[in-house]
């Protein structure tokens, strides 16, 4: 029943007035700061309206700090993990739900618990198996004393292989597919086996095209995870060139006895913030859709 409530009407629309501002009015002082110059932003008090050096800014961030590289890795790293995980966890989700073997609930529920082990907490080992993914032949060929197996060495330090690879397992994801699994009828799936369909191809005909908005939303939420990156480039890259833009944002911080740049880095966060909102702009519809799909 629809009840005519101005006064209710009036408060919702204040309340949602004031939770926006309080959202927006940060990042229009970020995108203010970052069209000032150097001067106008170190005065007092410092100008709530736009100027004119947007552009100057942004020659000097991508030419000083190589912003356009290290934006370029932020996107081949998000993409990578994204792809990697939506790959990894849409497999291992269909084995778990349609596939009978023994321990398959014990395997699920090993992967449920990995949700409890963030990656600061396994970054110890994560780093050694990145450092030398080679190591356990290593250890078995000194072992059996094949010298072959203990010169073998794959160092993934420094690459995009290993900003990447050791973050695509995702428990959560894995998760959320095998529960919208269990929604799709039994009957589909007898009826794609009596029509011969094989477990391949009840995938990817099926399973697939119906997870799509799911997949949609995951990878929305997966970008915006692999692209706000800070503790694994900046452990496991030591050249300037191969970190991404997150790390590139700290290290455009002024620094003790130096002149505040705080220009430079505002339009460097605003340069960031742009792939992930044109992302979820675009596929703002699927992010709903697959969000209002996955919690029925």
């Amino acid at each position: 029943m629809n009840e005519r409530t101005p006064v209710l009407d009036v408060v919702c629309h204040l309340i949602l007035l004031v939770g926006a501002a309080l959202v927006c009015l940060p990042l229009y002082f970020v995108f203010v700061t970052g069209t000032l110059t150097q001067q106008e932003v170190m005065r007092v008090p410092m100008s709530w309206l736009p100027g004119d050096a947007y552009f100057t800014n942004l020659q000097t961030v991508l030419s000083s700090a190589n912003f356009g590289r290290l934006l370029l890795n932020s996107f081949i790293i998000a993409s990578g993990i994204t792809i990697g995980k939506l790959s990894v966890s849409v497999i291992a989700a269909f084995a778990v739900t349609y596939f009978r073997f023994p321990f398959r609930l014990t395997v699920f529920w090993l992967i449920f618990m990995s949700l409890m082990l963030p990656i600061e907490v396994r970054i110890v080992p994560t780093y050694e198996s990145a450092a030398n993914v080679a190591l356990p032949l290593n250890i078995l060929g000194s072992w059996l004393g094949m010298q072959v197996l203990v010169d073998l060495d794959w160092n993934m330090v420094n690459r995009y292989s290993g900003l990447i690879l050791p973050l695509i397992a995702s428990a959560t994801a894995t998760f959320l597919f095998r529960q919208f699994f269990l929604t799709i009828p039994d009957e589909l799936c007898e009826a794609a086996r009596i029509d011969g369909a094989s477990p391949w191809q009840f995938f990817r005909l099926i399973l697939l095209p119906l997870s799509r908005s799911n997949i949609v939303a995951l990878a929305i939420i997966l970008f915006l995870m692999g692209w706000n990156q800070y503790l694994w480039p900046l452990l496991l890259t030591t050249e300037p060139a191969m970190a991404n833009a997150v790390i590139g944002l700290k290290k455009l911080m002024p620094q003790a006895d130096s002149l505040p740049t705080w220009h430079l880095l505002m339009n460097a966060a605003l340069l960031t913030m742009l792939p992930p909102t044109l992302v979820i702009l675009l596929l703002q519809r699927w992010f709903v859709k697959g969000l209002v799909d996955s919690g029925k």
